[in-house]
């Protein structure tokens, strides 16, 4: 007797891979429950392509998710550098324009002919009054 051949690829796949894969979310729970497994060779073979493509985006995924922590702990620290580099500069900026005020005072007085120095000691003095 000669087999009749099936016109149905479908059929033609299922007979051979013994039942074949399914996504059908109530066979997959069916055999975890019977403690078959559900992510077969079979799924492999015909998914590889997305499984592939999967794996990479979860990589990239990770990778960019690293970099900007780092870059973003890197921003932290350059901000308290500029930040101290702004103190730094401020401070440096009124130390020098007290200087420039007070030698370009003490030349205008120079200039004019009037002998004044500058005092080393306070013009007062404070007493208490306790007697």
């Amino acid at each position: 007797m000669a087999a009749k051949k099936s016109t149905n690829k479908k059929e033609d796949n299922k007979e051979r891979s013994g039942g074949g894969f399914t996504l059908n979310p109530i066979v997959l729970v069916q055999r975890t429950l019977q403690g078959r497994m559900f992510l077969t060779l079979e799924f492999f073979k015909r998914y590889w392509l997305y499984v592939v493509a999967l794996t990479v985006m979860m990589l990239m995924y990770i990778s960019n998710k690293y970099v900007y922590q780092s870059d973003k702990a890197k921003l932290g620290n350059l901000k308290v550098m500029l930040n101290n580099a702004n103190t730094d500069f401020v401070a440096a900026s009124s130390n020098y324009n007290s200087r420039i005020l007070e030698s370009q005072m003490k030349s205008y007085i120079d200039s004019m002919g009037i002998d004044l120095n500058i005092a080393k000691r306070p013009p007062y003095q404070l007493k208490s009054d306790e007697k």
